[in-house]
């Protein structure tokens, strides 16, 4: 289980849409879509909550599956490396 806090990136945006998030990045310019619903905002890209507070969360209310938990975790994986957010 991640227990990192994540920020934007400089030159990085995020915009919350229906199906999740859409990231803007001015290195490219790029977009990154997150497929997350409403299971989670832009402001947890605010360094505030770790992964692992975020989860207790979720978990605690019973609204994420394993498998969603390992698929949220990939995501964030493939967003930092590629330089979408970052660990603080």
């Amino acid at each position: 289980m991640r227990k990192n806090r994540y920020k934007l990136a400089p030159g990085a945006q995020v915009r919350e849409e229906d199906f999740g998030l859409l990231f803007y990045t001015m290195a490219g310019p790029r977009l990154y879509f997150l497929s997350s619903g409403n299971r989670i905002g832009g402001e947890f890209f605010q360094g505030i909550l770790t992964f692992e507070q975020w989860l207790s969360q979720r978990i605690g209310s019973g609204s994420l599956k394993d498998a969603e938990i390992e698929q949220m975790t990939a995501s964030l994986k493939h967003l930092e490396k590629k330089g979408v957010i970052l660990e603080c």
